[in-house]
């Protein structure tokens, strides 16, 4: 059939999504890919940081690989990962839960949340640092005991901070995540249980959990992965002592590559740290078991 006279025929539009993913694909390409090649690469040489790079085949990676510092590091690092995802995923959960409220005193409560992570983690640490100092700290300007210990000085203790410290900063984060998935919970849920006689503490296990099994995936996944990284926060803390107790392999590799001028090393701790958040990140990923009905909001 002829279109009418002044109007021009339908045409189909030409997809732009391909377009407008280009940028970011560069990014990714350029920020991501090309240096992760460029270390995969640094891990089969000899190199200082400034002078020339001499190929070395398998030399680094039998190095970090026979080192027995490599085991006590990995445990450490998955040490920090478990505790702190213990700490900070009931925390999250809980503080995401009650800022979820209409009330308006609960929106301002979490901009207050919201702040330690806007702070550096290195100014953090230097504050955590200077209000632990057994002799001029907060313990010892209020006269408390149970503060004046040297908390940063035994490695129980300063393992305890680090984790504090760590959770501290990040559980506002997690919490946002766990606020936005309790507002997609259909409110007809909570009115049905109301009428069957459910009290908050019986909705909270039987309705706001089972519906965040999604969120705690997505939220410990970038728990998990994030941890790996912890390394500013560490090493102005207690630069992994006292006796190598927080000790991560981030911190392994900058001690490696930037304190004994071995990049070669250091880059294979950085290829054992992807590799390890990439399996992590898939495992989560599988343990989630999201199908192709399960892509829309949770709760929806």
């Amino acid at each position: 059939m002829s279109s009418p006279i002044g109007q021009r025929p339908h045409r189909e539009p030409r997809s732009v999504l391909p377009w407008l993913a280009a940028p970011a694909l560069v990014v990714f390409v350029g920020f991501a890919v090309v240096p992760l090649v460029g270390v995969f690469a640094l891990s089969f040489t000899t190199w200082d940081g400034i002078g020339a790079i001499h190929p070395s085949g398998l030399t680094s990676w039998r190095a970090v690989l026979t080192d027995p510092g490599l085991p006590h590091a990995l445990w450490v690092t998955f040490l920090v990962m478990a505790v702190s995802w213990a700490v900070q995923t009931p925390l999250s959960i809980l503080l995401g839960t009650f800022m979820a409220g209409r009330q308006r005193y609960r929106a301002v409560l979490g901009v207050v949340y919201f702040v330690p992570l806007m702070l550096s983690s290195a100014a953090i640490a230097l504050a955590y640092k200077a209000l632990l100092d057994p002799n001029f700290g907060l313990g010892a300007g209020l006269r408390i005991q149970a503060l004046s210990k040297d908390w940063l000085g035994r490695p129980g203790l300063a393992f305890g901070v680090v984790i504090f410290v760590v959770s501290w900063q990040f559980v506002p984060f997690h919490s946002l995540i766990y606020q936005g998935g309790v507002q997609q919970i259909p409110k007809s849920l909570y009115e049905a249980a109301q009428l069957d006689g459910a009290g908050r503490i019986r909705q909270f296990f039987s309705i706001t959990l089972p519906q965040l099994k999604y969120t705690v995936i997505t939220s410990s996944t970038l728990m998990v992965v994030g941890s790996l990284t912890f390394f500013d926060l560490i090493f102005v803390l207690t630069e992994g002592g006292p006796a190598d107790a927080t000790r991560v392999l981030a911190l392994d590799m900058y001690k490696r590559g930037f304190q004994a001028s071995l990049m070669g090393p250091a880059s294979v701790i950085a290829v054992i740290l992807v590799l390890v958040g990439l399996a992590l990140a898939l495992l989560l990923r599988r343990l989630g078991g999201r199908d192709a009905g399960a892509s829309q909001l949770e709760g929806a």
